[in-house]
């Protein structure tokens, strides 16, 4: 390519490109784009899970920082945020033999919400129903721009891949930089939300920032009219949709959860702690938050106390904690004497019910069989009721458990006493 994707991002040539027509920028953008299926095998794509690679992604991420100016120099050489530390965060990393060569995370909503929500209003975005998950963190070694066919498509292929198969995620949104969002629109097919760029972005160094979404149920729709009739190197409909990459490594999971935490205990007292001072410079609310949501014993040993005299609403616990979850499933009751089957997906559990997604209405109030997939080798047979349908959304149902079984007392189990996605495992060990 004489032109890459990265360099076409760059200051020089980004404030230009974003004053084309659409059309005249789309084709720009289009002519460095090369669609590589078969890489060679030393690049792998696939979840920061250890220390090092952790390490690796957080340093490359501060060195990108520094050079575009989105942040000052840290005495750590690292930029790990709080956002970092969340269970419903997932780094992901391209990795070129033993080095990380790419970076790129996903904040999926939670109690804490994620980085771009303090500028830009996403209520729109939320009405429409479904999980939200911002992109962050994107950041390439230097040495390896020139390669973006190789690193940066595939990356965000994995990417899509992982928010759409794994997270569980329905929406992206995006805080980018004025010179980077013609890429994001043209390529990607994101669009800009409808509060104007902002001028000064806190969360990286000041730095302008504008506000896009991309809906993940209709991007394949958008991606198919923009690319579905051009050549395989520069068809992204294909490429996005198709098959994964033989260079991805998908986590190991035993169960259908929806979030890959990683953060042991150490590993969040050695990143927030001792190498850099993130949790340092929390706030009050985000600092009870965290309280929260990391709520085992081993956590709170290595999370700042929370002040005496703080007030305690947002610590309260609910009494069976939820657990997201992607779980396939049918429901069989009898109405009228006839039997009646629903196929549902659950995506929100507890020890006691939990919430069902079914393109047929469940009938309200009506009692019968559950059957769960809980994992490729985990079943769940169960005796419950269907509460009530949502208000809003009337094929999603809560559904009471009224006669559970051992595996899903094993899965709800193992689901409170898990540290890691890694521990599920060995899910028997927690109960």
């Amino acid at each position: 390519m004489k032109k890459t994707l990265l360099r076409l991002a760059r200051p020089v040539f980004g404030p230009l490109l974003n004053r084309l027509p659409v059309r005249w920028r789309f084709a720009a953008y289009l002519r460095a784009i090369r669609c590589e299926s078969q890489l060679p095998e030393k690049f792998v794509f696939k979840l920061a899970e250890t220390r090092e690679e952790l390490e690796a992604c957080f340093h490359l991420l501060h060195d990108a920082y520094v050079d575009a100016g989105f942040m000052k120099p840290d005495p750590s050489g690292l930029r790990a945020t709080v956002y970092h530390a969340l269970p419903t965060t997932s780094t992901l990393l391209c990795r070129a033999g033993d080095r990380v060569v790419a970076t790129v995370s996903l904040v999926r909503e939670s109690a804490m919400g994620f980085p771009m929500q303090r500028i830009f209003d996403i209520a729109a975005i939320r009405e429409a129903g479904g999980n939200i998950a911002e992109v962050s963190a994107l950041a390439i070694d230097r040495r390896f721009r020139s390669a973006s066919g190789r690193i940066l498509l595939p990356l965000l292929k994995f990417m899509y891949e992982y928010a759409t198969r794994q997270f569980d995620t329905d929406h992206l949104v995006i805080a980018v930089n004025p010179r980077h969002i013609g890429f994001y629109e043209a390529i990607l097919c994101f669009r800009r939300l409808k509060q104007r760029p902002v001028d000064h972005y806190d969360f990286v160094n000041g730095a302008p920032a504008v506000g896009a979404h991309l809906n993940l149920y209709t991007a394949p729709t958008a991606f198919r009219r923009r690319y579905g009739r051009l050549p395989p190197e520069k068809n992204l409909y294909d490429y996005f949709t198709g098959d994964s990459l033989p260079n991805t490594q998908w986590p190991t999971k035993r169960f259908y959860t929806t979030t890959d935490p990683v953060m042991t205990p150490a590993l969040i007292d050695h990143f927030f702690n001792q190498r850099t001072q993130a949790f340092a410079t929390l706030r009050l609310r985000e600092l009870m938050l965290l309280h929260s949501i990391y709520d085992l014993p081993d956590y709170k040993s290595v999370l700042p106390p929370v002040p005496a005299d703080a007030p305690r609403s947002e610590m309260r616990r609910r009494t069976h904690r939820r657990f997201s979850v992607r779980c396939p499933g049918e429901f069989s009751t009898r109405q009228l004497g006839i039997r009646r089957t629903f196929e549902l997906t659950v995506f929100e559990c507890s020890a006691t019910g939990f919430r069902v997604h079914s393109d047929n209405r469940l009938p309200a109030g009506s009692t019968g069989t559950v059957i769960l997939e809980l994992g490729a080798a985990d079943w769940s047979v169960m005796l419950v009721t269907v509460l009530r349908l949502g208000s809003q959304d009337r094929h999603i149902a809560l559904v009471r458990i009224d006669q559970d079984d051992l595996a899903w007392r094993k899965f709800v189990g193992a689901l409170g006493k898990a540290q890691t996605h890694d521990d599920l495992g060995e899910a028997t060990r927690f109960v």
